[in-house]
């Protein structure tokens, strides 16, 4: 059985959702309450693969909101994310994936060295942060859509903003490895990792922002937008492709302009419907088969009998294991969401 970790994107939002979700003792409630609230099973999942094989999972609301990092109630964050692994475990899930901020703040507050949460001692290899299907599939939509806007990577200049993060560098090696792609803007606030994955590359230039903007043809965003940043669309190319590829995904409200071209970044499409609910609730368009990579992993690795944490740790991503995840993800009938 696979597990798929999440949370929701706003208090609002959250109250929104518990009253949908049949939780009405959570619907009017404040952030106070949210930190102390526990991790819920909340959908009953059933995947289909092309293959024919069916499995089953759940999914974990981890009851984490954004705005206790942004009123710093760091340590609820972390509870949250440590209390709904121990929750998946003790539900016998074979392998969970830790969805969105989940995975980010398990990584830069290094829970690993909390394995223990009350009477449960975290088994890491049942749990994978997604982040390398979620890399290949914003890889594969830089490739596709770039060809549906008329832009040919052979002459292209691709920004990736977020570069020595763990997707944007996986990112990276494959546009270097694998594409044609004439240039590669390096764009990140650590400039030492930045100095360390260029002389990696043996190419790539760094850049800030506001210089890389206007030279790109194609712009990958997998960072968070810092604070008060607003893009002007006079400063980019025409046409160009914007590949929103953080969470919650905004590029495609504040962008309106019919030369640039916003795509939501790490989503897949499936083949067939999938029994959940859950993709409604976070407003897919097309929620019955419409996701985020990174749950999608924690299926492949369902359908392909791998528990094993196959994402884990900053730059572990390679190539190599792009490529097998991605082969899994065409077998078992998962394609990137295109414009």
């Amino acid at each position: 059985m696979f597990g798929l970790i999440g949370h929701l994107t706003s208090l609002e939002h959250a109250q929104a959702v518990a009253q949908q979700l049949g939780y009405p003792e959570y619907a009017d409630q404040g952030l106070d309450f949210w930190c102390s609230a526990p991790p819920q099973i909340v959908d009953h999942i059933k995947v289909t693969s092309l293959t024919g094989e069916t499995i089953e999972g759940k999914y974990v609301e981890s009851c984490f909101l954004p705005e206790m990092l942004a009123n710093r109630r760091i340590k609820a964050a972390t509870r949250k994310i440590l209390n709904a692994m121990a929750h998946a475990q003790k539900h016998d899930i074979d392998i969970t994936a830790l969805g969105g901020f989940s995975s980010i703040i398990f990584e830069n507050f290094n829970l690993e060295q909390f394995s223990q949460v009350r009477n449960v001692t975290l088994e890491f290899e049942r749990f994978t942060t997604g982040n390398t299907h979620t890399a290949y599939i914003i890889c594969r939509q830089v490739e596709a859509a770039a060809k549906q806007v008329g832009i040919e990577l052979s002459k292209a200049t691709v920004a990736i903003c977020g570069a020595t993060g763990d997707i944007g560098s996986a990112v990276t090696r494959w546009l270097d490895a694998k594409t044609d792609v004439k240039e590669i803007l390096l764009i990140a606030r650590n400039q030492e990792r930045l100095k360390n994955l260029q002389d990696e590359l043996g190419r790539g230039k760094i850049m800030a922002l506001d210089e890389a903007l206007p030279e790109a043809d194609i712009v990958v965003w997998v960072a968070s937008m810092p604070k008060g940043v607003e893009i002007d669309t006079k400063v980019l190319k025409q046409p160009c492709l914007l590949i929103d590829g953080g969470y919650p995904k905004n590029l495609a409200t504040k962008i309106q302009h019919p030369d640039v071209h916003v795509l939501n970044g790490g989503i897949v499409e499936h083949s067939l419907d999938i029994d959940w609910k859950i993709m409604q609730i976070v407003n897919m368009e097309v929620p019955e088969r419409q996701l985020f990579a990174c749950f999608a992993e924690a299926m492949l690795l369902e359908f392909e009998k791998l528990h094993t944490n196959f994402s884990w740790g900053r730059n572990q991503i390679t190539v190599d294991k792009m490529e097998q995840i991605g082969q899994a993800s065409v077998k078992h009938g998962f394609r990137p969401l295109l414009l």
